[in-house]
């Protein structure tokens, strides 16, 4: 396989989209590993897998009508897999596998068959203490965006994924890239005051827009610097509540089709009327109780 992946938006040819199947018995507050599981858990609306299943199986339908090619891991047995997105990622024609916090470290061993489709040269495996998801990683051209937490309390966050090591690592493998860091605010138990990811709280869409939430960064900063790159008429704004229902999350196939959740109306409305994209809406929020949505659950490998 030739791996290709330039920016978020570019016609997608090939996805590994993840696993609802075996997902196991409800996690106890003590093994939730995010903020908003955390929150799901505490008020009991945790998502069955039978809903999980359904919803996965729209979003497959979605990316099968594009003649995208989805690939799929195996099935580890009692064990959730439904975000891929963590497990590597790809930046141009190279392939990173992530080291991913100890809870997720066997949902690897499920991507063995899409790692084998993957010429050995093109893969980098980061040393054991550069922490890294790809939920923190987006591509966007000459620009990695990468989401971090610079706290001296970085080892006592479940949600901090991605630590200062292994940004140093990818300037080193992509030295023409701009890498620009992005500290996010972090919280384990509060889904509405911490970001588990980047693509929670920024993520391009079309050939020169975003999704952004002012509020996610450490840093007033960062977000303006973001507004600079973008031009502040090309970002659409979301608010605590749109955050916390994971807005900025969606999906793109091309930088005309997004596959976004049903209930997001008054971004939908926008993403259609002011910037004249096609939106696939589909269902998804029982998988938004777990602490992602749609970008969560892919990991592209090939864009055009």
């Amino acid at each position: 396989m030739r791996l290709n992946i330039k920016n978020e938006t570019g016609r997608l040819k090939s996805v590994v989209l993840g696993q609802p199947n075996s997902l196991g018995p409800v996690p106890t507050l003590e093994e939730s590993y995010d903020a908003k599981s955390y929150y799901s858990i505490e008020h009991n609306i945790y998502p069955k897998e039978e809903d999980i299943i359904n919803e996965m199986n729209a979003f497959e339908a979605v990316l099968k009508k594009y003649d995208v090619e989805v690939l799929r891991p195996s099935i580890i047995q009692d064990y959730n897999q439904v975000f891929s997105r963590d497990v590597a990622f790809v930046i141009d024609d190279k392939m990173i596998i992530s080291n991913v916090i100890a809870d997720r470290a066997d949902e690897q061993e499920a991507y063995k068959s899409v790692f084998e489709k993957v010429a050995w040269r093109k893969i980098i495996n980061l040393p054991e203490t550069a922490h890294i998801e790809g939920g923190d990683v987006i591509v966007w051209n000459d620009f990695i965006f990468i989401g971090t937490c610079f706290s001296e309390d970085y080892r006592n966050y479940k949600t901090a994924r991605t630590n200062e090591y292994a940004i140093e690592i990818l300037k080193e493998y992509f030295p023409k890239k701009r890498i620009i860091d992005l500290e996010l605010k972090k919280n384990d138990k509060v889904p509405f005051e911490g970001i588990l990811h980047l693509d929670c709280t920024f993520n391009p869409v079309g050939e020169d827009k975003c999704i952004i939430y002012k509020n996610g960064f450490v840093d007033e900063s960062d977000y303006r610097l973001i507004l600079d790159i973008f031009g502040e008429e090309n970002c659409f704004h979301i608010n605590d509540e749109e955050m916390f229902e994971m807005f900025p999350n969606i999906f793109s196939i091309s930088p005309d089709v997004v596959v976004s959740d049903k209930a997001f109306t008054r971004m939908n409305d926008h993403l259609r009327n002011e910037w004249g994209m096609t939106v696939e809406e589909i269902p998804y929020r029982e998988i938004s109780k777990m602490g992602g949505l749609l970008r969560c659950s892919t990991m592209p490998l090939v864009r055009e």
